[in-house]
């Protein structure tokens, strides 16, 4: 169908000039008597004869989230009921046994745990390098900026040497957003996502996707996932579908808070090792503002130890224990407990949609 300027199909309808907020509100075109976003639709199965077939293979639910999302990573989208089984799936794809992966030593816990059972070789690498010869690599699985120490890599110079070797490069886009970096416009094959945290962003919902500028490898994903059976319910791509028209004024909001709380807690006696790629004085600034167009809302810095931790957990009004991040409530999460290999005390502050002014009095409150 057509539609306005646009085109509707298995990519983005828009002309490609609109800015991020007209493009998540108008993710999906509606006809003159049809609902702004259409609501789920519950089938397993279908009359034949139509697109659909079967509950495990299409749903057009899936397809309308996938294509909004597709628009926005600038390629084809496949959706998962998680992130974890998005990168799972997406792994099982494209490594055999005996083949190199490349994973961030810094990056999330699981997906380094999900590589080491499988039968693979994996070299760890910190996210901001040294990184060795990509030769014999045939996946370069980059997360940037990192879960959860914030470094970044530059993904187009990563990209470009990985191609030379012959290697693959996906990307964990999760903490960065389809609106705050596309990776597959800086080079990379792949970009993968737990939409579980921004994009759904209200804490209510688990989805995952894969997109790609390679049909051929998107059709492999696609077939896996039916194959596999991962498939995503639709009332939850629905939510996330609608969760996904604000994603905009949240990252917004998010980004002000972070910038507010970074500029009061970089001076703070309580706290060290304060990470945001947002300022300028970051380490990882110069290549993230190359390479992203915001920089969210997700800070991450040490207190003292576990006790004082707990103690600002305790004494806050406004920031939530939780392992998760993007959503609207302010969270904080001390990773050591989950495995990741950091001091006792580092925590990662996902910054939410609260009023500036009171997170960042309640959180010098807190410490």
């Amino acid at each position: 169908m057509t539609w306005g300027d646009g085109t509707w199909g298995d990519g983005t309808w828009s002309d490609g000039t609109w800015g991020d907020g007209t493009r998540v509100v108008h993710s999906t075109p509606a006809a003159p008597g049809e609902p702004f976003l259409a609501g789920p639709v519950f089938a397993s199965a279908y009359h034949l004869g139509g697109e659909d077939t079967y509950g495990r293979a299409h749903n057009p639910t899936w397809r309308a989230l996938e294509v909004a999302l597709g628009g926005l990573d600038g390629g084809t989208t496949v959706l998962f009921p998680s992130g974890m089984a998005a990168i799972s799936t997406f792994l099982r794809v494209v490594l055999a046994p005996g083949d190199v992966v490349m994973v961030p030593g810094d990056g999330y816990y699981l997906t380094r745990t999900l590589v080491a059972e499988m039968p693979v070789k994996v070299v760890e690498v910190p996210t901001a390098g040294p990184y060795p010869s990509f030769d014999g690599v045939r996946l370069v699985l980059l997360e940037s900026p990192s879960n959860p120490g914030l470094d970044v890599c530059d993904i187009a110079a990563l990209a470009e040497a990985a191609h030379a070797a012959g290697a693959l490069v996906a990307v964990d886009n999760t903490t960065a957003t389809p609106l705050g970096q596309q990776p597959l416009l800086l080079g990379a094959d792949a970009v993968l996502s737990s939409d579980t945290k921004a994009v759904a962003g209200h804490s209510d919902v688990l989805l995952g996707h894969v997109s790609t500028s390679d049909a051929a490898l998107a059709e492999r994903v696609r077939a896996a996932r039916t194959t596999g059976g991962a498939i995503p319910g639709p009332f939850e791509a629905w939510l996330a579908h609608r969760g996904l028209g604000t994603l905009d004024l949240r990252l917004s909001r998010q980004a002000a808070n972070a910038a507010a709380l970074y500029d009061v807690l970089k001076a703070h006696p309580a706290v060290t090792g304060l990470r945001w790629p947002g300022a300028p004085e970051d380490p990882a600034h110069e290549v993230a503002s190359r390479q992203m167009r915001r920089f969210g809302g997700v800070l991450t810095f040490e207190l003292a130890g576990v006790d004082a931790v707990a103690a600002f957990l305790e004494r806050s009004r406004l920031v939530f224990a939780s392992t998760s991040f993007g959503g609207l409530h302010t969270s904080l999460d001390r990773r050591a407990q989950w495995g990741d290999p950091v001091p006792e005390g580092l925590v990662r502050l996902s910054a939410g949609c609260e009023d500036t002014a009171d997170l960042v009095e309640d959180v010098l409150r807190s410490l």
